[in-house]
């Protein structure tokens, strides 16, 4: 939100009020407190009114700082509030002098002037940011580091910190527009508008720096960040009402701000195996039963396209209904039976659902006789006519709306069902409602999803076990990397729709979440067979993988047999890449660094990867750079050292970009230079025995250097290791494994090879 007027003037009717100097201080083994008043106090009648800006700093992790600002203390707190892991609470380490208050939480350090009241984060020597205030005339403009900004109706509190020279911001959840975020206005505010608007359905009040820090403000309800727009040279956040809190996120790199960050607020569950291989839905609007299901299926198995799940959409309850949990009996008569038989075909089931309840849904009286739809303030049933007539919406704030929700689903994990796709949760309204447990209507907007998706999962969890809980999920609050995958939403299908759906993805794993996905071939209308076969390999070379559309099916002969072909190509390459693929997820869910990951997070030092966002990686060793327009062009840049394309072993010379043509079957993929890439003996299923036959592939690995590699097994524990290193003469391989495997070394000299029967060191000369 803005609230200047140009640098000298505030905007009509707002009164800013920002720290004057630090008055006093009080400091104890959990906590530092600043007094603030917003006029400077020279006497003793200076205290006799005015306003009191409160600062208390707390250390909840160690590199992280919390600041909540207050002004009015007794308007008190309002929830919900996210959930957060505050257990490792920090005595900070704070040292105070006439001038400044220094508090220290491991490498990070705040300064506090008590001069001006100003602060300053460091991280070692060196200063990241500062919320800085200066000159009296300063303090009744916008130009100032913290406020209490008093409009003509509503009060707000502010935060802002300096924007370096050079600086960039990154995250703010899932957005579709530039990938970096400066210039931009972003309002956290859950919305159902696509992915070709400014509109997300994933806001998450928390930014990546490339100075090597984040931001997370604390707040569920809408916060405003004005990154470089209101002021061009700050990034501002502002909320409604008496208290601002923040937590200052060090680290020194942003990969290291991202692991303390999902410290803080969960770290993503890991998927199962069978979840990266190919999902095949029976797309929206369509007409199915179970014979076009089985053709679908049979389709792909008869044409040698490994497929891992089949989706099933909103239809297969009846028109009307949704959601009441029940197979519709005219299209599917014996749904029992047909899992049954979809399932020995080696399939997992997935279906879709909402948490909204139609007027004609069996379960709608039910609903509001116990009390489980969120309410009007007269008590009635809060209903709108928009995406199903009469809708009413679960409460999750009621434990036994979530029991009773739940427990319908759990009668189709019973049938057979493997897990969920949780649509929608977006629009959820903040006027005439009151919430079961007294939640605030701005604060439940957003966090609504975090309830819904957590009850769902924590039911996947009950009955499979956290190794098998897994969601499709569309909407998103801090937190929600915990429960896993997320797609995109709802794009069209063109390569304007493709690319902005990858920097949506790139832009909301740069806020702590580590798996991501997208609807192939785009979901609104039908694309062309040459977008489709493009967005094949682009969809089979992310974390997770969906043939999904609206009004028209996804199966590749549809469009051409040469699709066949390219879906076969990358569904199979995919296989092939498991090892190292879950391995690359283990070190996700275990350090919150996403899987895939953009240019910038992964190479901070290069600057030319700083706006990048039609390329990406893919763990920390497969460059991807999807190929999106008619000519087949693909444009690409490669970091410094010698990279490896995978598909035809050609070396590169990175530093500088890449222009090249590639047909369907081809997109640049590139090994990174330094790196041991894991590739599977069978390449006809995501699931399989990823250590036995396993092929560690080395490229370009350097006199001096060593690097490592391990396979995983289902639920992440490691079953194979390898360390090469390579010194003047020899390779000397180091491998931990049960299974036999082979080493591929590549590099100027070509390619050797050797056969590893078991564990042990073996050397193979230059």
């Amino acid at each position: 939100m803005k609230f200047s007027n140009g640098y000298w003037l505030m905007k009509e009717g707002v009164g800013c009020f920002s720290p004057a100097h630090v008055y006093d201080t009080d400091v104890n083994e959990r906590r530092v407190r600043l007094l603030c008043p917003t006029q400077r106090i020279r006497s003793r009648g200076d205290t006799l009114g005015g306003i009191n800006l409160t600062l208390e700093v707390t250390a909840p992790l160690e590199g992280v700082l919390r600041v909540r600002m207050t002004h009015h203390a007794g308007a008190g707190k309002k929830e919900p509030s996210f959930e957060l892991n505050l257990s490792h609470m920090l005595a900070p380490d704070v040292q105070e002098t006439d001038e400044r208050v220094i508090i220290r939480s491991g490498d990070l350090r705040m300064e506090v002037d008590k001069e001006t009241a100003s602060l300053a984060f460091y991280h070692g020597d060196e200063r990241l940011t500062r919320s800085a205030h200066g000159d009296h005339a300063c303090l009744k403009t916008g130009w100032t580091g913290m406020a209490y900004d008093r409009g003509r109706e509503n009060t707000y509190m502010r935060g802002q910190f300096d924007l370096g020279v050079g600086e960039l911001i990154y995250g703010l959840g899932e957005r579709f527009g530039a990938f970096v975020k400066n210039g931009q206005s972003v309002e956290i505010w859950n919305e159902d508008g696509g992915t070709c608007t400014e509109q997300a359905y994933k806001n998450i009040p928390f930014y990546l720096s490339n100075r090597g820090y984040g931001l997370f403000v604390n707040h569920c309800e809408r916060v405003s960040f004005e990154v470089g727009s209101e002021l061009v040279s700050k990034v501002g956040f502002s909320v409604e009402g008496e208290t601002l809190d923040y937590f200052f996120i060090g680290g020194g790199s942003m990969k290291e701000a991202l692991r303390r960050y999902t410290c803080l607020t969960g770290k993503p569950s890991l998927p199962a195996p069978w979840t990266f291989g190919l999902w095949l839905s029976t797309s929206f609007t369509t007409d199915y039963d179970e014979a076009t299901v089985n053709s679908f299926v049979d389709g792909m198995i008869g044409r040698g396209i490994p497929l891992s799940v089949f989706h099933f959409d909103c239809f297969w309850m009846k028109g009307f209904s949704w959601c009441d949990f029940r197979w519709d009996p005219a299209v599917f008569p014996d749904p029992v039976g047909m899992l049954t038989r979809l399932k020995a075909k080696g399939l997992k089931i997935c279906v879709w659902i909402n948490s909204y309840v139609g007027q004609e849904s069996a379960l709608f009286e039910e609903g509001v006789e116990k009390g489980y739809f969120l309410r009007r303030k007269d008590g009635s049933v809060w209903q709108w006519d928009m995406w199903q007539p009469g809708l009413a919406i679960v409460d999750f704030t009621n434990p036994d709306a979530c029991r009773w929700y739940a427990g319908k689903l759990e009668k189709l994990l019973d049938m057979g069902v493997d897990c969920f796709k949780t649509d929608f949760g977006e629009r959820i309204p903040t006027q005439d409602v009151a919430w079961f447990d007294g939640s605030d209507p701005q604060k439940m907007h957003n966090y609504y999803t975090y309830l819904y998706n957590k009850t769902v999962f924590d039911l996947l969890v009950r009955k499979k076990g956290r190794e098998e809980a897994i969601l499709f999920a569309r909407s998103a609050t801090a937190g929600c990397q915990q429960f896993p995958v997320h797609w995109g939403g709802d794009c069209w299908s063109t390569y304007e729709a493709m690319q902005e759906s990858l920097r949506g993805g790139l832009s909301l794993t740069s806020s702590g979440f580590g798996f991501w996905s997208h609807d192939i071939g785009g979901f609104e209308r039908r694309s062309t067979a040459d977008v489709y076969k493009r967005w094949c390999a682009f969809g089979l070379l992310s974390t997770h993988s969906r043939l999904h559309g609206s009004d028209s099916y996804r199966v590749p002969w549809t469009y051409d047999e040469e699709a066949v072909d390219v879906l076969r190509r990358f569904a199979r390459l995919k296989a092939s890449l498991m090892p190292y693929l879950y391995a690359q997820a283990v070190q996700t869910a275990e350090t919150g660094v996403p899987m895939m990951r953009s240019m910038a997070l992964e190479f901070e030092q290069d600057r030319n990867c700083d706006y990048l966002c039609s390329q990406y990686m893919l763990g920390e060793s497969l460059l991807v750079a999807p190929v999106m327009n008619e000519q087949g062009m693909a444009q690409y840049y490669l970091p410094d050292g010698v990279w490896t394309n995978v598909l035809t072993g050609e070396r590169r010379h990175g530093g500088r970009w890449m222009r090249e043509h590639h047909d369907y079957t081809s997109v640049p993929l590139y090994a990174r230079p330094g790196s041991i890439i894991a590739f599977g003996a069978r390449d006809d299923s995501a699931v399989y025995d990823y250590a036995d036959g396993a092929e560690f592939r080395v490229y370009e690995l350097g006199e001096g250097e060593t690097a490592h590699a391990c396979v995983c097994g289902a639920g992440g524990a490691a079953e194979a290791v390898i360390s090469i290193c390579r010194t003047k003469e020899e390779y000397r391989i180091d491998y931990s494994g049960e299974k036999p495997c082979s080493v591929v070394l590549s590099g100027a000299a070509g390619k050797k090879q050797i056969a590893v029967e078991a564990a042990g060191v073996y050397t193979l000369p230059l």
